[in-house]
């Protein structure tokens, strides 16, 4: 029975993608993901497909380690970047639902100092549209790890990487969209201070035991902890080197973009997601209500992407890219993990040779040029 039911989507599948006959989308996806790959600097990939729950495609390619040569395998942990912020919002509107929380309770409530805390809301900061520049974007925070890789950053010095700059608050809260990292590293503060737990011991008590999640990881000293093993190594360019990120301190990426994962959870993980499984209803339709968030997405609701039908949120901390994406017209989940942040543009490449042939209606849409888009290269 179980073989049947997976023939039969396949079947729906490879209709989606476009095969017939023998050439399936399972053949198309191996002949098209190492060609695409290899016209790119990325030593390697690791690719997974569901159909409903159920997976119809993973694979590996390319190298986990490029001195070694190692080959990219399936149960490997990646870092996944700003998919944390999906996980730490989650993390908020369960307390929202919890009664503990209001989204429109102002930030100043919980955190000091804020500049213009009194009208941030919760809100704002979960859409992106709180006016506070991100302390990633200052010249405080990335200009002091390129210098020291292994330095670990503490939340106030991250929050003061964004409070003390020229010019802390950009606009009005919701106004516009501005993604900032600073909104994220707050609401790991709240979620904190609300909960009793560690950021850590949240993710994992509220989060992956009820999903069944055991390969996703808040790691610790404050996002700064190593990579667990297996994992496959991450390279950035560093002061216009290839630089090996393995053993770097992410510490900088806090609640924002530390968090660590095998893409077998994440194919979970973005599924729930996306339908709601944590959330009452009402607070996940206010979680998927979708603002204009040009160039950067179609739209961005709290925490979450909207990038042509596809929900989740990718994530580049620089060493990895990661694209934990679900599509519900098709009940389709696509979890793209790539071992270098080197050129965010090639990653995109890859991403829309998949979408094309197992969702051609739904390709993964271009990315704006650094011209259009301050934040590319962010978490």
């Amino acid at each position: 029975m179980r073989t049947f039911l997976m023939l039969l989507l396949c079947s729906h599948l490879i209709a989606c993608g476009g095969g017939d006959g023998p050439y399936t989308f399972q053949s198309r996806l191996d002949e098209a993901i190492p060609r695409t790959l290899a016209e790119t600097n990325i030593p390697g990939v690791i690719v997974g497909v569901w159909q409903g729950r159920d997976p119809v495609y993973l694979r590996a390619f390319g190298v986990k380690d490029v001195q070694t040569r190692e080959p990219m395998t399936t149960d490997l942990y990646m870092r996944i970047g700003s998919n944390t912020k999906a996980f730490v919002v989650t993390g908020i509107l369960q307390l929202v639902d919890q009664g503990l929380l209001s989204l429109d309770d102002p930030i100043s409530k919980f955190v000091p100092n804020v500049p213009n805390g009194d009208n941030v809301k919760i809100r704002h900061l979960a859409q992106m549209r709180s006016g506070l520049a991100s302390y990633s974007d200052g010249d405080k925070i990335l200009p002091l790890w390129y210098d020291d890789i292994y330095r670990q950053f503490s939340t106030q010095e991250l929050l003061d990487g964004s409070f003390n700059q020229k010019k802390p608050i950009l606009f009005e809260p919701g106004a516009k969209y501005d993604y900032s990292n600073t909104n994220t590293v707050l609401l790991g503060i709240v979620l904190e201070q609300l909960s009793k737990q560690s950021l850590r011991d949240y993710i994992h008590d509220r989060i992956a035991v009820p999903l069944g999640l055991k390969h996703v990881e808040y790691p610790t000293a404050n996002g700064g902890g190593p990579i667990p093993p297996p994992f496959a190594h991450g390279y950035a360019t560093i002061k216009g080197a290839r630089t090996d990120m393995a053993s770097a301190n992410f510490s900088w990426g806090n609640a924002a973009g530390c968090m660590v994962a095998a893409v077998e959870d994440l194919g979970i993980w973005v599924r729930d997601l996306a339908r709601g499984t944590l959330l009452k209803p009402a607070t996940q339709a206010e979680r998927l209500t979708f603002l204009d968030a040009l160039p950067e997405h179609d739209g961005y609701g709290l925490g979450i992407e909207l990038n042509n039908g596809w929900l989740g949120h990718g994530g580049n901390i620089f060493s990895h890219v990661s694209y934990p994406h679900y599509l519900p017209s098709q009940d389709l989940t696509m979890v793209v993990l790539f071992n270098s942040g080197e050129n965010i543009y090639e990653s995109v490449r890859v991403v829309q040779e998949i979408t094309r042939i197992i969702a051609p209606n739904n390709v993964w849409p271009d990315l704006p040029t650094p011209e259009q888009d301050e934040d590319v290269e962010d978490i």
